[in-house]
């Protein structure tokens, strides 16, 4: 993971700074006396060069776009300093605002080429989570909550209805289901899915399972990096990187979509993808560990809806199943997909979809 960061990180800026330092150099210097051969291959290399920077430089310079929605809506907007995208077939459809999983992380992909079908029943608003870029060390549980609530209002304003319905994934949940219970007058529902309760139980169930996995498939470096560490939790992101890399492996789960082809995204945005959520969860991810919605969110005021793989991994299903059923709600509601793990929505988008719309008819 490390190797992967420096070079999208340091290695695409390197790209764009030091190769045309390089080229404006070579154009500067002038050797007459070089023999033939040189001139020549030296000429073709530079030429090659040029054309890479100013390729780079152009696709660099395009613009995220959204394709247009013929009598709807279909925007990429900012909220907040906050990327939002906000597509629906019509504009006075249901508002939807969808929070990703990861600390930094964007589901637009995912949305835009998986789960589009919900553009013809809702107005979908799919917000990026807040990524490092110098703010880091301010982001809490708190903040994140309230980068929610503050999406959650321009919807309400914008297209002009009073309560809208959230839908959290993963660590994104956690925020979401926060800003329900802080401010439940602007949600008509909330709606779950691979639903976080308490990160630090789910992380020691992770090292329980993955160093189990590891020990019976003889994977020594992995065994040997858990036990210098111990359990969780941890302060270094990339202590983390046993879980990222192995946990769907040892729970025999589909991984996290890597859906980042999308015209949503910018070339840096795209080469950016894992800089930006490592860097937020280093600063972010120690600060979730003290919130667990068992003690915190014993009820929500609205209803509320949990779209769950059935093949969920130990150490997310096991605390949902207990907050769940504690939880206190007017209309509580749990499907459950038999084949899927921890991505329902991008798993089987069609039935994700169906049922959403089934949910909140």
């Amino acid at each position: 993971m490390g190797i992967l960061v420096l070079v999208t990180g340091r290695g695409v800026h390197a790209l764009l700074s030091l190769l045309p330092m390089a080229v404006a150099a070579a154009f500067a210097h002038r050797r007459p006396a070089a023999r033939r051969w040189r001139r020549v291959t030296g000429r073709i290399a530079l030429g090659l060069a040029t054309v890479v920077t100013v390729a780079f430089a152009v696709a660099a310079a395009v613009p995220a776009r959204t394709e247009p929605i013929s009598g709807g809506v279909a925007e990429l907007a900012h909220v907040g300093g906050l990327g939002v995208m906000i597509r629906g077939a019509s504009p006075s459809l249901p508002l939807l605002l969808y929070v990703p999983g990861p600390p930094g992380g964007s589901a637009t992909g995912t949305m835009r080429g998986r789960l589009a079908a919900l553009e013809r029943r809702f107005v979908v608003a799919t917000m990026d989570r807040r990524g490092a870029e110098g703010r880091a060390p301010e982001l809490t549980v708190d903040s994140e909550t309230a980068d929610v609530l503050t999406v959650t209002d321009h919807l309400r304003k914008r297209f002009g209805q009073d309560r809208i319905t959230l839908v959290g994934h993963s660590g994104g949940s956690i925020p979401a289901v926060l800003a329900v219970q802080r401010h439940p007058e602007r949600y008509r529902a909330y709606v779950g899915t691979g639903q976080a309760v308490d990160l630090r139980a789910s992380d020691r169930i992770f090292y329980t399972d993955v160093l189990a996995w590891a020990r019976s498939g003889g994977r020594s470096e992995v065994v040997a990096q858990l036990e210098r560490q111990g359990p969780p939790p941890w302060d270094d992101a990339y202590d983390y990187e046993p879980f990222h890399l192995h946990a769907a492996e040892a729970y025999g789960v589909a991984g996290a979509p890597v859906d980042i082809g999308a015209g949503e995204y910018t070339l840096l945005a795209k080469a950016h993808t894992m800089t930006r959520m490592l860097d937020t969860w280093d600063a972010l991810y120690p600060r979730m560990q003290d919130t667990d919605l068992r003690r915190e969110v014993p009820a929500l005021a609205v209803p509320a809806y949990f779209v769950q793989g059935g093949r969920e991994m130990r150490g997310l299903a096991e605390p949902f199943a207990a907050w769940y059923a504690a939880l206190e709600s007017p209309d509580k509601r749990l499907v459950t997909f038999p084949a899927a793990g921890h991505h329902p929505m991008s798993e089987d988008p069609d039935r994700f979809v169906s049922t959403l719309t089934e949910l909140l008819a």
